[in-house]
């Protein structure tokens, strides 16, 4: 499902997107709102596991494209999430093992969006992002997918530490990308498999990389100490792709 609108300002307005059924990914209210639409605003939010934010009434001016905001801006998704169950469904389908691109402190709508876009070529059956932390399904997102968005499943789960845990006992095993891992062309990546990929800034965090079965690092002879996180996606998922292919 495609949803054009994706900014939402105005208490009513919200409030109504909520009960519509629209995926809302962000809300911000106004430090010190506690009347009763905010209150409704909030409990909405709450019944959708929406990530709310309070921030200063400058922060919202700032935000605002119609400067008639009430005290609260919504995002919504520009299209709607799938479940992990419908990824593993996908590859069930398709006769294939299951192949998941799991994203950590991604934020940058253009790298979520390059990424998707390598997931859909690479053959992924899907990508998960947490609902902290991460880039949500904006248009710029969808822009910089080039498309792919409209063919690829994205799920947000609440915690991507217990989303792990539950594909491990599934039989999928994990891989993620750091600088001191073992060369990605040591590693065995065939059968069903997690590629993990994390943030320029902070990268991948402690305990998801502690859950991971395998470190890889991407061999690299510049000056610099590291790629962009949607291109080492591109060079991670395209040795699975090869490992896979028995090549």
């Amino acid at each position: 499902m495609r949803y054009e609108e994706f900014t939402i300002e105005g208490r009513n307005a919200v409030i109504e997107a909520f009960r519509s059924g629209k995926t809302i990914d962000k809300v911000y209210i106004q430090d010190g709102c506690q009347d009763g639409p905010i209150a409704t605003v909030k409990r909405e939010a709450k019944k959708q596991d929406t990530l709310v934010r309070f921030v200063p009434k400058e922060r919202l001016d700032q935000m605002s494209g119609t400067g008639r905001h009430q005290g609260v801006i919504a995002y919504a998704a520009a299209y709607g999430y799938a479940e992990v169950e419908d990824m593993l469904k996908l590859a069930e389908e398709k006769g294939e093992p299951p192949f998941l691109m799991l994203l950590d402190n991604i934020e940058d709508p253009h790298n979520l969006g390059a990424i998707i876009r390598t997931a859909n070529l690479a053959g992924a059956h899907g990508v998960i992002i947490p609902k902290n932390h991460a880039a949500g399904l904006t248009a710029a997102v969808a822009r910089a997918s080039a498309g792919a968005l409209n063919y690829t499943m994205v799920a947000k789960v609440t915690n991507l530490a217990k989303t792990i845990d539950a594909l491990k006992k599934k039989g999928i095993w994990f891989v993620c990308a750091d600088m001191d891992g073992t060369q990605m062309y040591q590693l065995d990546l065939k059968g069903p498999i997690g590629l993990v990929i994390g943030g320029e800034g902070e990268g991948i965090g402690r305990l998801i990389k502690e859950k991971c079965d395998f470190v890889a690092s991407i061999p690299m002879k510049g000056d610099i100490d590291s790629l962009n996180a949607s291109v080492a996606a591109g060079v991670l998922a395209y040795e699975i792709v090869r490992q896979q292919m028995g090549r």
